[in-house]
């Protein structure tokens, strides 16, 4: 028996060390995309000791680095790579990846351009060229349009190379999608699944596709095919469990289960990689995206109490903390987080989240500074236009308010709501000063912003109220009223009165109404009776209304 052990061995040595080279090789890369990365690492690791002449050993641990974000360690092992070959497109490709997620383009593009010089008939340099463009930079993962194309030209490049490679098809469908070129995308999906339909990578790229395209059984039934022809492939899960979180989003009546079921299915593709620290904060980030700040608080408090924990850690303990309001906690996470961090690492959700805990703090201009600092970076992030208007607003700068919240309506689009043209308006108001250079601009803008709620809510009696309030700043001779105010204060008298008995600060709103209406009809119209009728219902709304006062005083005398 041990002798047929000891022949057999030997055979597989004689067979070749360049058969075992491929064969572990490829066990590493199926752990990689996998994302048993841990596994992955230890594998690569052993491989660039046994086999070190071999550069895509190098290479593939690089890449594993790479997907992890840390680019320094990926770049030691490019180098090392280059080092045994210094031909070696793949490694030149990895050098311009890890650049690239260090936002040092030109190094990048030098290094990529150096890939495919060397990648000859090696269709692999053009794929993860192609790969590098469509790593994300952004807090919300998308791609931009130059990325991708610059993606796309190269692939294309490769597939003259290779027509039938399978992670090219499939690279080449993620660049379209990125870009919602869904038939281009399905188109590519599809070869790349006729070339290889043991392949789990196009089934899972196809079922992303589909949930984009809110086709969320047919998303299912991908992921239920990959996970047919490998049970163990973790990120059929995960995506998954984001398709559930985006089916419970767009379909109220799924909403409850869908979020049940994104957790579980999360919960088995955590079970089927490595547990590293690198995939339970993939986790954090989708309990971000699922909004489930209270499970990531509790993860990321112990995540930060593991041994080997990544700084990153306390970005999830800053955001999760202002989420439950622990903003203690959550501003001393944040700073943390900026003295630990590379600034590469920052992201423009750090300092909006940042801004958010220093004006939870009571540090107001500095977290507008910080908000600022946000949207400079990022100036999609418009819904932050509010919250800087909010905290200037709360600091009664009311000028400087009126601008935020004008800004915001002006920049903000889908994130704007009816209150920040309110606001706008009420800050303006408030921040009217008759000394002031642009006193009458500010009365048009006021106007203008209460004009625009009272059309788009004909209800709201508050913004007819101050609309009164801001046209009467126009009758600047009270020796000559014209009343400006008088169709504002007689639709809020209107709108208050539909709505059944007032309570007492309405009341002393409608007394404010008629008061004015009885100053109008004594001073402008001349009309006596309808002005004690007006007064007469400004005293009955409000016993202390001054005006009402003041004329009953004057009547008896």
């Amino acid at each position: 028996m041990i002798s047929k052990i000891a022949k057999t061995t030997l055979g597989l040595v004689l067979i070749g060390s360049s058969s075992v080279f491929a064969q572990s090789l490829a066990d590493a890369k199926k752990a990689i995309d996998a994302e048993q990365y841990q596994k992955a690492k230890s594998m690569l690791k052993n491989l660039t000791t046994t086999q070190a002449d071999k550069d895509e050993n190098f290479f593939y641990l690089g890449w594993v680095y790479v997907k992890q974000d840390y680019s320094d360690s990926a770049k030691v092992a490019f180098n090392k790579g280059i080092a045994v070959n210094p031909k070696s497109g793949l490694n030149y490709a990895g050098l311009g990846a890890a650049a690239f997620i260090d936002k040092d383009r030109a190094t990048a593009t030098t290094n990529f351009n150096q890939a495919i010089s060397l990648a000859g008939k090696n269709v692999k340099p053009f794929v993860y060229v192609g790969k590098a463009y469509l790593l994300p930079l952004t807090a919300d993962g998308k791609v931009t349009k130059d990325d991708a194309s610059a993606a796309l030209a190269v692939l294309q490049k490769g597939k003259v190379v290779n027509p039938k490679d399978v992670e090219l098809l499939v690279t080449i469908g993620d660049a379209y999608r990125s870009q919602v070129q869904s038939n281009e995308a399905y188109a590519a999906y599809s070869d790349a699944a006729t070339l290889d339909p043991k392949n789990p990578n196009a089934k899972v790229a196809t079922g992303v596709l589909w949930k984009f395209a809110n086709n969320f059984d047919g998303a299912e039934t991908q992921f239920k095919d990959a996970l047919a022809i490998d049970p163990n492939f973790g990120p059929a899960y995960r995506e998954w469990a984001e398709t559930d979180l985006r089916w419970a989003t767009t379909d109220p009546k799924m909403a409850s289960e869908k979020v049940k079921q994104a957790a579980d299915n999360y919960k088995k593709y955590l079970s089927l990689t490595d547990l590293s620290v690198e995939s339970r904060m993939r986790y954090a980030d989708f309990l971000i995206q699922a909004g489930d700040f209270k499970t990531l608080q509790v993860e990321a408090t112990a995540l930060s109490q593991a041994a080997n924990s990544n700084s990153r850690v306390y970005r999830y303990l800053a955001y999760s903390a202002y989420e439950n309001k622990d903003y203690p906690a959550g501003l001393t996470a944040i700073n943390t987080w900026f003295q630990k961090a590379e600034p590469k690492r920052i992201l423009p959700r750090d300092y909006l989240y940042k801004g958010r805990l220093e004006i939870a703090s009571n540090q107001d201009s500095v977290g507008i500074n910080t908000l600022k600092k946000a949207l400079e970076l990022d100036s999609t992030q418009t819904d932050v236009y509010s919250e800087i208007a909010k905290s200037l607003f709360r600091q009664k700068k009311y000028v400087q308010a009126g601008d935020a919240y004008r800004t915001a309506t002006l920049k903000a689009g889908r994130s704007v709501k009816l209150t920040d043209y309110f606001y706008e308006g009420i800050s303006y108001y408030y921040g009217y000063d008759v000394k002031l250079p642009n006193a009458d601009t500010l009365i048009v803008r006021a106007d203008s912003a209460f004009s625009y709620v009272m059309a788009k809510s004909p209800t709201t009696a508050d913004a007819y109220l101050y609309r009164a309030r801001v046209n009467e700043l126009k009758d600047k001779d009270r020796n000559n009223i014209v009343g400006y105010a008088k169709p504002f204060y007689e639709k809020y008298i209107e709108v208050v009165l539909a709505k059944g008995a007032p309570d007492d600060k309405t009341k002393k709103a409608l007394a404010e109404s008629y008061a004015y209406l009885g100053t109008i009809y004594e001073f402008k119209e001349k009309d006596e009776v309808k002005a004690a009728e007006n007064f007469n219902k400004a005293k009955e709304n409000d016993p202390a209304n001054k005006q009402a006062a003041a004329y009953f005083a004057k009547k008896t005398k």
